[in-house]
């Protein structure tokens, strides 16, 4: 008849305990405004339509817009094979583990206890009287059961800023991945830049050999001097050396690549720079909610939600703890008796730990938890703000880079002009040899400044897809209707 009894007291704490469990002392989270503008100002030169058409959600494989079937392949290998990226994916497998970790604490704890000791008593006692000596045997078996009551959202704060930690490496892991794609693509094109400079200096190389023919016939006949020859030796000297030196940094480029891509033996075969696509220029006015989709200001968030948390698992220490604790099993000296009703054992109880006094200990805590989230919420800022100013870096450099591109195609075009009237005069007698060799280097340098500003134009589209965590797409009437999205 006292069973219904001893549930009682058990199932009123159970009942209070769901009831306090509506709330968790502690902040709770709230997003911080970031004062961003809402659009970026028209940074990049588009068409009248791309004006006005909506940017969608990022493009997550921004790179394939490059049309390069050897760079995607790369890159797939780079997503594979990448050490860093799999070191960043292992911590996160450990912080979601770390998180189903806290999420046990939820549940009872459920311990399963077996023994089985024999003893004897000394037969001598303390006053000097002598007795016989006993010999006993336990065996016990029993389960034990404890669940602390989270009555002030201890457990749940901790839970919280499991998730957001686990959360944080998952977007950590993101954002090491976007970086990834970057160094990839960018060392790609670094690569593919200098094979077209290659292919410029070996055809300069050429020409100047030609040349050097040319004023040593001359020499030969008496019509120029051996200062001539000279100069047309140090030229063709000068080119062979930029030769040698372009050859060493496409080696080491490529040496990069097998390192990104986890292929140390990578041999990237040449390819054809000047058939790379520029990628398409963004709208203008991009929303500034595009960089929500940033991994590492979601990651800097997430930090910030789990600091916000800590917070309150710090106060909750000022409260008391409740731990309700429970047994059940059998204990008896012989095997055969030991699940008989007789030898059956239990028990119950409720524990309470109340801190009284500890010179501020948790003050101190609840303190540093606070301080920890003011530097949370700091670096959240100083990301998303660091995050506007990159977009609005790679969109100025993108616009001004194409119209600087416009300037150096003129003047490549006008310097290859120069070069054969001067070659032409030259042969004429109208002019020196210095005449050619000046028109020579003008020229040379200026295919080498608009293959470098190609490149750079080209690696700032990738700085803008890293600034807004991926790039972008257009979105067309059709699929921005949602009565036509099916």
């Amino acid at each position: 008849m006292r069973k219904p009894l001893l549930k009682a007291p058990l199932a009123a704490a159970l009942s209070s305990a769901l009831f306090m469990a509506g709330c968790a002392i502690g902040p709770d989270f709230m997003r911080p405004d970031n004062g961003l503008p809402e659009r970026y100002e028209a940074s990049a030169e588009t068409s009248d339509a791309a004006s006005t058409t909506p940017a969608a959600p990022v493009h997550a494989e921004w790179w394939t817009l490059f049309d390069d079937a050897y760079l995607n392949t790369l890159m797939t290998q780079a997503l594979e094979n990448n050490q860093d990226l799999m070191a960043a994916a292992a911590r996160m497998e450990a912080a979601q583990a770390a998180s189903r970790e806290a999420w046990a604490d939820y549940v009872p704890s459920v311990d399963l206890n077996a023994s089985s000791t024999r003893s004897r008593t000394s037969g001598d006692t303390a006053s000097g009287r002598t007795q016989g000596s006993t010999t006993s045997t336990d065996r016990r078996v029993a389960m034990g059961i404890s669940y602390e009551l989270d009555i002030w959202g201890r457990i749940r704060r901790s839970n919280e800023a499991a998730r957001a930690t686990a959360l944080s490496s998952e977007f950590a892991r993101d954002a090491l991945r976007l970086s990834l794609a970057g160094q990839v693509t960018d060392e790609y094109l670094t690569l593919r830049a200098l094979d077209a400079e290659l292919q410029v200096t070996r055809e300069t190389l050429d020409s100047q050999a030609e040349t050097l023919k040319i004023v040593r016939a001359r020499v030969d006949a008496g019509a120029d001097s051996p200062l001539e020859l000279a100069q047309a030796q140090a030229s063709y000297a000068n080119a062979q050396a930029q030769l040698n030196q372009l050859q060493r940094q496409r080696a080491l480029s490529e040496h990069q690549l097998g390192l990104l891509t986890g292929q140390p033996a990578l041999k990237v075969t040449t390819g054809e720079f000047k058939k790379l696509p520029l990628p398409p220029l963004p709208p203008v006015g991009l929303p500034s909610s595009l960089l929500e989709a940033r991994p590492d200001v979601r990651q800097s968030e997430e930090l910030l939600v789990a600091a916000n948390a800590r917070i309150g698992v710090a106060k909750a220490a000022y409260f008391p703890t409740i731990s309700l604790t429970g047994l059940l099993g059998s204990e008896s000296a012989s095997l055969s008796n030991l699940f008989s009703g007789s030898a059956a054992i239990w028990s119950y109880g409720a524990a309470l730990a109340m801190p009284i006094f500890n010179a501020g200990k948790t003050g101190a805590q609840v303190d540093q938890a606070t301080a920890a989230q003011k530097e949370a919420l700091a670096n959240y800022r100083m990301t998303v703000q660091t995050s506007f100013r990159e977009v609005k870096d790679a969109l100025v450099t993108l616009k001004e880079y194409s119209e600087e591109e416009i300037a150096l195609a003129t003047q490549v075009d006008a310097s290859r002009q120069a070069l054969d009237i001067s070659k032409a005069r030259y042969e004429a007698g109208y002019v020196s040899f210095l005449t050619v060799l000046d028109s020579q280097r003008t020229f040379n340098n200026a295919q080498l400044l608009y293959l470098e500003l190609r490149k750079n134009r080209l690696s700032a589209a990738v700085d803008l897809f890293k600034a807004l965590g991926g790039g972008w797409k257009q979105e067309t009437p059709e699929s921005s209707d949602p009565a036509k999205a099916g």
